[in-house]
């Protein structure tokens, strides 16, 4: 006799979103939220929670408008898709990959981190002269 391991799947698709203050005390605590929520679900969070940093540190740097937050959202779905996915408020900023920088430069990599981590990123536009940064990876 055989003995079988089931493993469970979830039969939809699993979501998270969380408002922030747009401040790098923010920006840090969406992504320890991300992590959080991914090892709930049971799945890898070391990646995603890079590119999690990474768009929410944008936000805070070059989408702020004061007094307006950002928005984190996370989506998983049923093929272990991963959607993560910042909104800030400067939907009239956005963001391209810049040029490569020096090796000592303080800035400058952030969208370069998400692109070498994400199966695909970009931009959409959001309500109320918003827009949404968003990344998936296959985990």
């Amino acid at each position: 006799m055989s003995q079988q391991t089931l493993t469970q799947t979830p039969l939809h698709t699993r979501h998270f979103a969380v408002q922030l203050s747009a401040t790098r005390r923010g920006a840090r605590l969406a992504r320890l939220l991300a992590e959080r929520q991914l090892d709930e679900w049971g799945e890898p969070h070391e990646t995603a929670a890079q590119v999690v940093a990474e768009l929410a540190s944008n936000a805070v740097r070059h989408g702020r408008v004061p007094g307006r937050d950002f928005r984190l959202r996370l989506k998983l779905r049923v093929d272990r898709t991963l959607r993560i996915e910042v909104t800030d408020a400067r939907g009239d900023r956005v963001p391209r990959l810049p040029d490569p920088v020096e090796e000592d430069a303080e800035g400058g990599r952030g969208l370069r981190i998400v692109e070498a981590c994400a199966d695909c990123w970009g931009v959409t536009e959001a309500p109320a002269g918003a827009k949404a940064v968003w990344a998936e990876l296959a985990l």
